[in-house]
């Protein structure tokens, strides 16, 4: 299986683990992030921080003036959209290539998704949720990489598809640094079921990527590759392309069964699709069994391990698995 794994480059918010940089001059203890920190080189940003707003500070807003944001500041009266666009723009600048962001959620700066917008600075109403300052242009910089906020990665769900997502695009990094079109069909093939789980008709279309009929030279067939694997990796997994893809790779190892191990692993792959057991659970179950009878196709297959498996965990929020 795969011993060595590459080491994915993750900017963070600073707040989460690695100093006390909050508004309040507070600091947040993450269980994930502290986990990820062995496996993945973290880049601890704050903007607000970092912008001379100082700790602690009064929190500030985003404003909704006209077409544009504006960040105010109540408790002083001041407008400090400038000075923290400009140290956005900078940590922008100095980190261009990383491939996931895990950012502190419902912040005015990090927010990705639910940070409060008002309308109007003299008597600001709240109108909707949103992306803060920074928040939003990392989704623009990165976009097709692995990002999240702390508080989504508490679903189990979203945390696998982070995981998978977040070191599939590093393998992928790493092997482009040297794009070999050997390397390339190896790479395709070796994430073949995992890909199947995600989206198979992307999948197939990744295929004929790289079998590259018109003959194009090797980084421009990494660049449209690349371009397709976000595409699969768009959306967390589905559970009924996740079960497609326990039962292609059982078809791998089922003969070499008797009726009883046959029929154990076929009740483990139900109560995968009854959300009685992890999807964790289910893949060691073939691997054992792929290790067993020495099948190198399975071994090979970054499905059954696509992150370090240090990583594995079975927490989750409680909204169940499926996530739209």
């Amino acid at each position: 299986m795969h011993t060595t794994l590459p080491m994915p480059k993750v900017l963070v918010s600073r707040c989460l683990g690695f100093a006390a940089c909050r508004y309040d001059g507070q600091i947040l203890s993450n269980p994930f992030v502290e986990q990820l920190q062995a496996h993945v080189e973290m880049i601890p940003v704050c903007p607000e921080t970092d912008c001379g707003l100082g700790i602690p500070r009064a929190p500030i807003r985003l404003c909704q003036v006209g077409e544009g944001l504006v960040v105010h500041q109540p408790a002083t009266g001041l407008e400090v959209t400038g000075q923290l666009q400009a140290t956005i723009d900078a940590i922008l600048a100095t980190h261009p290539q990383v491939d996931g962001v895990i950012l502190k959620s419902k912040s005015p700066s990090c927010g990705l998704y639910d940070t409060k917008i008002y309308q109007g600075i003299e008597k600001p109403q709240f109108l909707r949720k949103a992306g803060g300052l920074f928040g939003e242009q990392v989704l623009r910089t990165y976009a097709g990489q692995a990002i999240e906020d702390e508080m989504r990665l508490t679903n189990l769900a979203l945390r696998e598809h982070f995981l998978i997502k977040l070191f599939a695009l590093t393998r992928f990094r790493n092997m482009g640094e040297r794009p070999e079109m050997g390397a390339l069909v190896a790479f395709h093939a070796s994430h073949k079921l995992l890909f199947l789980a995600y989206n198979q008709s992307r999948f197939r279309l990744a295929g004929k990527v790289v079998a590259n009929h018109d003959r194009l030279p090797a980084a421009e067939v990494f660049r449209l590759y690349r371009a397709e694997l976000v595409r699969i990796l768009d959306t967390p997994l589905r559970i009924p392309g996740v079960i497609n893809t326990l039962y292609h790779a059982f078809g791998w190892i089922s003969e070499h069964l008797g009726p009883a191990e046959k029929q154990h692993v076929l009740n483990a792959i139900e109560e995968y699709r009854d959300e009685r057991l992890p999807l964790q659970a289910v893949t060691r179950l073939i691997e054992a069994h792929a290790i067993r009878f020495g099948n190198a196709y399975l071994q090979q297959q970054v499905f059954l391990q696509p992150y370090p498996r240090a990583l594995a965990g079975l927490k989750d929020s409680g909204r169940g698995r499926e996530v739209r």
